[in-house]
Parts: structure tokens; C-alpha cells; sequence
């Protein structure tokens, strides 16, 4: 199965332009970091290729069908999880009830949570009957990262993962996206701003300016340089 392509997507909300041609290549088995200051459109080309948000571009590829103009509920089952940014999990459901929502779509028919969803995330086993907005903020997080491994996907969208949460969480979550690529080749396509984590769980960048692609390439090109000019704020 190839990975993701994007080929020339722009956006625009009412006459403002948000994204110029951007392409965006996440080869299958890659861990691809999409970078960027606040505002230059990386949670949009999330919500682009997820079909939250509409978009021209000459295609979006994955798995071998073109995803421009199909709707949002086509994705999970082609093997694409999303975490979006603020996690949207059901507060008044439990963290077992959560798990369950998107089961239906799985391709082998199974209808409970994969033992190994719990095993990434003991705490949730132990607060399953717990409702979702009990959790704290981490715990949140983990149960929005576990919702989307739940479908056993092939392409991981992760958008932003580590706000908001404390560093021994953000090293677990870390840990578990290694893992998962080390382990299942899981593509992973992750919008994030803390750079060590980036360095540390990429395997590729890429990095919008004002809405266009400016920079890519393997991790290890991520040069202070660069970082000066299009990260630091």
C-alpha cells in the first residue's frame, strides 16, 4: 500500500487564501512532521485531506483512491485514524464507550476494543467505565490517540498530540508512535510544534510558511537555520 500524496491543494475561506499549491509526499512507513508557526496553516491541510474543509487540488491520494470530494466518513475505512487537534472525545460516554464508537468500520468484522489498545494504554483499562470527561487532560489525549488505533489503521493523523499535557506523557506518547511504526509500519502524519519531540519521532519534515510548503526533508536536515526562520517565534 502506498502512502499519502497530496498534489497542488489550495484552500481558500471566503476570498482569503489559506493554503498555495501545497504538496505534500508521506511515504508509507514514514513518520512525517508537518511544522510551522501558529497560523500558517497546518491544522487546515489536516482538516483538507480529512475532508473536513473544502479544497481544489489536482489529487489526494491514498491507498490507491483519489480522497478530493469524498466524504469525511470514507477515510476510516481505507486505514486513516485522526486525532484532532482539542481531542473531541464524548464526555458523557464512557472511556469504553468511546473506544466503541468507530468499531463498526473495522474490515475484519470484529466488533470489540484490540486487547493491544488497552496494553498501549494501561490507565484507560483501569478508568474503562469512567466517562470521558473525568479524565484529565492527558488522559484525554491517550483516549483520543487509543479511539483512532482502535480501527487498526494504516496512516495515523495526529494533530498536535502533545498540547497541554505533561512531559512524562508526552515521552509515553512518543514511546507508543515509535512503537507502532517500529512494529506494524504505521504511517504517521503528525502536526506538532514542541521540536524535541519532532526530532525525536520524525523520520521527515515538512514546514508551511503562510500557507505554502517552504521546506522539507528527513529530520536530520532540520537545521538551525531553518528553525530560526520558520519556527521560533
Amino acid at each position: 500500500m502506498s502512502g499519502l500524496a497530496v498534489t497542488r491543494l489550495n484552500q481558500s475561506y471566503g476570498g482569503s487564501r489559506t493554503l498555495w499549491d501545497v504538496d505534500l509526499a508521506v511515504p508509507q512507513g514514514s513518520r512525517t512532521c508537518l511544522m510551522g508557526r501558529n497560523g500558517m496553516g497546518k491544522t487546515t491541510l489536516l482538516k483538507c485531506i480529512m475532508g473536513l474543509l473544502p479544497a481544489t487540488a489536482d489529487e489526494i491520494a491514498f491507498a490507491g483512491v483519489n480522497l478530493l470530494g469524498r466524504p469525511v466518513e470514507s477515510r476510516a475505512p481505507l486505514g486513516i485514524g485522526y486525532v484532532p487537534q482539542g481531542r473531541d472525545i464524548f464526555s458523557h460516554l464512557t472511556v469504553d464507550e468511546n473506544l466503541r464508537v468507530g468499531i463498526g468500520v473495522r474490515k475484519n468484522g470484529v466488533r470489540s476494543v484490540p486487547p493491544h489498545v488497552y496494553d498501549l494504554f494501561p490507565v484507560l483499562k483501569q478508568m474503562r467505565h469512567r466517562r470521558g470527561g473525568d479524565l484529565s487532560g492527558g488522559q484525554q489525549q491517550q483516549l483520543a490517540i487509543a479511539r483512532a488505533l482502535v480501527l487498526e489503521p494504516s496512516l495515523l493523523i495526529l494533530d498536535e498530540p502533545t498540547e497541554g499535557i505533561q512531559p512524562n506523557l508526552v515521552h509515553q506518547i512518543g514511546d507508543i508512535l515509535l512503537a507502532l511504526n517500529r512494529e506494524t509500519r504505521l504511517t504517521v502524519l503528525l502536526v506538532e510544534q514542541q521540536l524535541a519531540f519532532a526530532r525525536r519521532v520524525a523520520s521527515d519534515f515538512r514546514i508551511l510558511e503562510k500557507g505554502r510548503c517552504v521546506a522539507g526533508g528527513r529530520i536530520d536536515e532540520l537545521t538551525d537555520d531553518l528553525v530560526s526562520r520558520y519556527l521560533r517565534v
